[in-house]
């Protein structure tokens, strides 16, 4: 149940279903109430071309990606490997028809650690991702994320895959049952986007994993630019921005 709450509070995080739902009571109002309904639609229209300014919800973004630094290189090889959150691979019906694993703008997520692979010789990859869709496709992240590293030459003896965790919560809980006492013992690298570290790492903290965070995949940089201006850059990261701050929410009031 809680899984599919979080799925459904997902949609909230969507500015463009708001701007849709204000437009379709407007439409349904316009007979009776022309000139509310006119209003409505106008202020519905201002309200989207103002969605695209980036610098406001990146102002969101930039204290969830200011949360924790970047390790030294020279840290890297202290750890027993890397924990990487899956979230950076793209549609599974593109790798079965196509035989590429497609990545999203979170790519960095799997590529980063391929240098930690080929320059540490014991570093270990703990990879997690499901089928976090409610409408399963029958192909989890943890079977793209494995035909990904093959395809660029990873020893595979190396590589662990969990594929049952649908969300961060489950990520967490199900990588401590993989690694069971080496997740306290060890210290492990934890790799997910810049703006999902923090709930990432009180999730892994939750279960008692010994991580240090290395967040990738920034969306902002050090300060504001309030020249930028895109309407699929700013309604991508007004849900990004949502998403994680309702998650931060949902989380902390469910554990």
């Amino acid at each position: 149940m809680q899984f599919i709450l979080s799925k459904i509070l997902a949609g909230v995080t969507q500015p463009l279903i708001w701007v849709m739902v204000w437009w379709a009571i407007a439409l349904l109002v316009i007979r009776r109430r022309h000139r509310l309904a006119l209003n409505m639609l106008w202020v519905g229209l201002v309200f989207l071309v103002l969605l695209g300014i980036e610098a406001v919800p990146n102002a969101l973004l930039r204290p969830l990606e200011n949360r924790y630094s970047i390790p030294s290189e020279e840290l890297i090889g202290r750890h027993a490997g890397v924990i990487v959150l899956g979230g950076a691979t793209g549609r599974p019906d593109i790798y079965l028809s196509r035989g590429q694993v497609p990545l999203s703008e979170a790519a960095e997520r799997m590529t980063l650690p391929l240098t930690w692979m080929r320059a540490h010789p014991k570093f270990e990859l703990i990879f997690s991702g499901g089928e976090g869709r409610l409408l399963a496709t029958g192909t989890t992240e943890a079977e793209l994320a494995g035909a990904f590293y093959r395809q660029q030459g990873v020893d595979m003896r190396r590589v662990r895959l969990e594929d049952s965790s649908r969300n961060t919560r489950e990520n967490a809980q199900l990588v401590k049952a993989l690694l069971g006492q080496r997740c306290e013992n060890e210290r492990w690298l934890l790799v997910t986007s810049a703006s999902h570290m923090p709930r990432s790492v009180s999730e892994f903290d939750a279960v008692g994993c010994n991580t240090t965070p290395y967040p990738v995949d920034f969306k902002t940089s050090a300060a504001a630019t309030w020249g930028e201006y895109s309407l699929l850059g700013g309604l991508t990261r007004w849900q990004i921005a949502l998403h994680e701050w309702i998650g931060i929410l949902f989380y902390r009031n469910t554990r």
